[in-house]
Order: C-alpha cells, then structure tokens, then sequence
C-alpha cells in the first residue's frame, strides 16, 4: 500500500485525501487550523455566507419596485453580531464535515504543522509535525508528498491588521457592531466582493483601487457595471490611490495614501493579495525550490521538481481558486497512483466575482479577443433585455458569448447578473465539449428565464454564420 502524506487540509488537500483514499493508499493528512482549511474556516465559505446576507438585505430594499412594502418608517438593519456568529457557525460546521468525512473514509488526520525532516534517508520522505509551540509530536514516512498549504492575507508594512479596526479576511468576521464607515484597500476580486456586500448591507463603505477601474483582471464591460451598481447604492471609490500606512486615532482609522491624501474611517478592511504558506516546511531539507514569489512551481499534473513531490492549490500560484486546488489535489493524486489522468486545462476553468451582481467567466476572455490573440466573434446581450428580469425588475448586467470564426465553437463567455454563477455552467459545458454556437442555440431554455440570454446570444452568433 502506498503511503501518502498531505500536508494542509483545504480544497486541495481533503480532495487528494478523498481521491487517494478510493484508490487504496494509506493517507496521513496534516492540518493546523482544522479541516478544510483556510478556505472554509475564513476565506471562501465565510465571505459567501456574509455575502448571502447582504443579498437578502439588497432584495429587501429593492422589493419596494414589485410592490412589495414594509410598515411606514420601518428599515432594514443588520445585526452583524448575528451575522457574524453564524458565519463562524457554519464554516465550523462546514469544517466538522470535512474531518468526519476523511476520518471515516481511512485518512489519518494529524492536527498540526508539517515539515520535511533534515534527516531524509531513503526511497520516501520523512516528516515532523509540530505543535503550536514548534515541538514535534508525530512522525510519519511517506512515499507520495502532496504540498497543499494553500496562502495568507498579504501585510503592508505600516497597515498590520489589530484585530479591531484594521482587519484582514481573517478578523473580518470578529465585528460586533456595523461599521460606521468601512474603507476597504484593494480593488481585486477580494476587496471588490467585501466592499459589494457591506455596502448593500447600508454600510458607508469608501474602496481605495491603485487603478484606474476596480477588478482589473476582469472583462472591463462587467467591471463597469459593478462600479455603477456599487456607486448607485452609496459607495465611494478612490481612482489611483495606493495606501501606503494605516494609523489609529481613537474609534477612527485613517489611511495615508502615496500621494498624500487620506481617507478617514472607522474600520479598515486590507485587500491586497494573498502570500503562500510557503515558508517553514523544510523544503532545503529535500532540495525543493521555491519561485521568485514564494510559490511552488508545478507542471499540469501537480508535480514539483522532485519526484514523489506534489503541490496543489494556492500555495502553487495557479488562478487561486478553490475549485482549481480541488483539481489540482485529485489530479496529482490520480498521476501518483497510475491512474489516466487529463492534465489541468485552464482555459476551462469557470470562475465567479460575488459582487452585486455577479461576474461569472470562462474560458476565452474580453483582453485576448479584443487585443487579436484569439480570433473570435462576440455577440453581447443587456440583461434589460431579457423577459425574465424585466419580471424581477432586474437593469444591470448582461450576457456576452465568444466563438471561432469559422467554426462556431463556443470558446468563452461573461455573464453579469444574479446568480451568474449558477448561469456560467451552460457555457462552461459548451467550452469543455467544443459545442458550436448551433449547438447551443438549439438547446431548449425555459421561458421565461435568464438562461434564455444564453441561447439567444448563441442563436444571434448562428445567424451571423448564416450571413458568412
């Protein structure tokens, strides 16, 4: 039987776990903050669960529109002591899931941090698990390592979070009361979705972006969207501001900025990218390198530079996502053990940004068609259009379809609107199987429904195949 040590127990890690387990290895998985990670403990399933709130909040406010009214002069309040606990809640529980799971299915789950050990002799790799206090408490062997210690909130020097009002992902959900002006510094997926959700929930929230729009990674059209959703509903965005520290006066926090200017509020939120847990795990000790920013370089089976060596997830460097560290753990798993195996196809990958509304995408994007590395034609439809959302007084958002030229085969896709990443998997499943446009168009919808731009859009690619 051969034996396996995973070292970090997010999407990654219990995925590989579950993976090696069917096929019959002897897995010994190594956490130090509990099962699942920090994905579920404060990251991703937290963030969702603090965002479902503000939706609830935002659909609330907006009922008024379909006729829907509360009592005169009764508003809708958040208790985020509430909201807050709950989110603990569920990540825990979410967490007790995972452990109970790997447990019953054969895993050996050590609580605790791994490093490769100095003494390494032999065909299989020795490893040290430590306590808290850097003591070492377990021993374990073994001839397949999977790396997946996923990443951590990025520090700037002069904005270290305190736990009470500079906050990283990671206190976030400490907060007792409701902010009475929240700045949030970092415009990215995480700084934008975090800013999205408190402003819908009638917080005063100012987002500090170093560039010129928020979500810089994303399709610019849906960018702007989200700009003027979050501005509309009373958010505040700073256009070129880079926070250089972050101070306490009293109950206020104020933010100095590299040009000078600053911002006052009562809590800071710090966005601004995330580090790998790259650091302490012994990696000298085999011989294992680390790139230029601290992450394991891997090829498109999960294998480091060592054999017998994996690394999945954040801690990697490949698109953070917790559904890529999920493939990446089974997929490493799959090729250590023998089986088939389909390397990791990025262009595949279906992505979401949980803002008000949300931008989902996949595969082929806005900046390689508009720049000329992809040929491909694009059709766009606004979600104002859509039968649907007229009925659910829904204006913002659209759907946007790409195809080959001369093909027709579907090769990306946005879609900007609620629940898009419920909406995105139509067009994933397109892009996965090389469906034409054809193909699509002549998928049956319901009526009404959103998932209807979906098909029209394709439909409206179809006919321009026509006229060629």
């Amino acid at each position: 039987m051969t034996r396996i040590a995973i070292i970090g127990g997010g999407p990654a890690g219990y995925e590989a776990a579950t993976v090696a387990n069917d096929l019959g290895g002897e897995v010994t998985l190594i956490e130090s903050d509990g099962a699942g990670g920090a994905c579920v403990l404060y990251d991703c399933v937290p963030s969702k669960t603090l965002i479902a709130t503000s939706e609830r909040v935002n659909a609330f406010r907006s009922a008024a529109t379909l006729g829907v009214c509360s009592a005169e002069g009764s508003e809708v309040t958040v208790q985020l002591e509430v909201v807050n606990a709950r989110v603990r809640a569920l990540a825990a529980s979410q967490s007790r899931d995972i452990h109970d799971r790997l447990v019953r299915e054969g895993t050996s789950y050590i609580a605790g941090r791994a490093r490769f050990a100095k003494d390494q002799q032999g065909r299989t790799y020795a490893i040290e698990v430590l306590d808290e206090f850097g003591a070492v408490i377990a021993t374990t062997e073994a001839e397949i390592v999977l790396l997946a210690t996923g990443g951590t909130p990025r520090v700037i020097a002069g904005a270290e979070p305190d736990g009470e009002r500079i906050l990283s992902w990671r206190e976030v959900y400490n907060l007792a009361e409701v902010p009475e002006h929240l700045i949030v510094v970092g415009s990215g997926v995480t700084g934008a979705e975090f800013a999205s959700a408190y402003s819908e929930m009638g917080v005063p929230v100012t987002l500090v972006s170093s560039r010129e729009k928020v979500l810089p990674g994303e399709d610019p059209d849906a960018a702007d969207v989200i700009e003027k959703v979050f501005t509309e509903h009373g958010g505040s965005l700073m256009r070129h501001a880079r926070a250089q520290s972050v101070t306490r006066d009293g109950d206020k926090v104020v933010v100095a900025l590299t040009d000078g200017r600053e911002v006052t509020g009562s809590h800071v939120l710090m966005c601004v990218g995330t580090v790998p847990n790259t650091e302490g795990l012994g990696l000298e000790n085999v011989g294992l390198e680390r790139d230029e920013r601290g992450y394991l370089p891997v090829d498109r089976v999960s294998r480091t530079a060592l054999p017998g060596i994996y690394a999945a997830g954040d801690c990697t460097g490949v698109l953070l996502l917790a559904s890529v560290a999920a493939m990446q753990g089974r997929i490493a798993m799959w090729h250590a053990l023998g089986e088939a195996v389909h390397p990791l196809r990025l262009k595949t990958v279906a992505a979401n940004v949980f803002t008000n509304p949300e931008i989902a995408t996949v595969g082929v994007g806005h900046a390689a068609v508009t720049s000329g590395a992809v040929p491909a034609r694009t059709v766009m439809l606004p979600l104002a259009g859509n039968a649907r959302a007229k009925m659910q007084g829904l204006s913002d958002g659209f759907i946007k379809l790409y195809c080959r030229p001369a093909t027709g085969v579907v090769v990306g896709g946005t879609v900007v609107a609620p629940q898009a990443s419920e909406l995105i998997l139509q067009i994933a499943t397109a892009v996965q199987l090389g469906l034409t446009v054809s193909q699509l168009a002549a998928t049956f919808a319901v009526y009404p429904s959103l998932s209807g731009s979906i098909t029209e859009a394709a439909r409206q690619l179809t006919r321009h195949d026509d006229l060629d």
